[in-house]
């Protein structure tokens, strides 16, 4: 990757901590194609995926004073997953909404 490759790509916003997932979210992120480190990237870096504009807001709110963060991602019309990190960010998790 070049430098301006580099400086194209939001930075991180927050820290992840220790990752985890459930197996029902790890085969369905499998069974459509796409890599854990993609999505966690995406939440990462404030792109909150397919949440209302309220729990938008709770998440912009939630960064400065270390509030859980949620996202969720409709990965396939059948496929929806989501991930949160810890208040304190000291893990995040990629489940299912079933898994919750």
């Amino acid at each position: 990757m070049t430098d301006s490759q580099h400086s194209t790509q939001p930075r991180p916003l927050f820290s992840l901590g220790r990752i985890v997932a459930t197996p029902g979210a790890l085969e369905a992120l499998e069974r459509v194609g796409k890599s854990p480190a993609d999505i966690l990237a995406r939440h990462q870096r404030g792109d909150w995926g397919d949440l209302t504009d309220d729990d938008r807001r709770e998440n912009e709110f939630s960064l400065g004073r270390h509030l859980r963060l949620f996202s969720a991602y409709h990965l396939d019309r059948d496929v929806k997953i989501w991930i949160i990190t810890e208040a304190d960010r000291s893990a995040t998790t990629i489940l299912l909404p079933s898994d919750y």
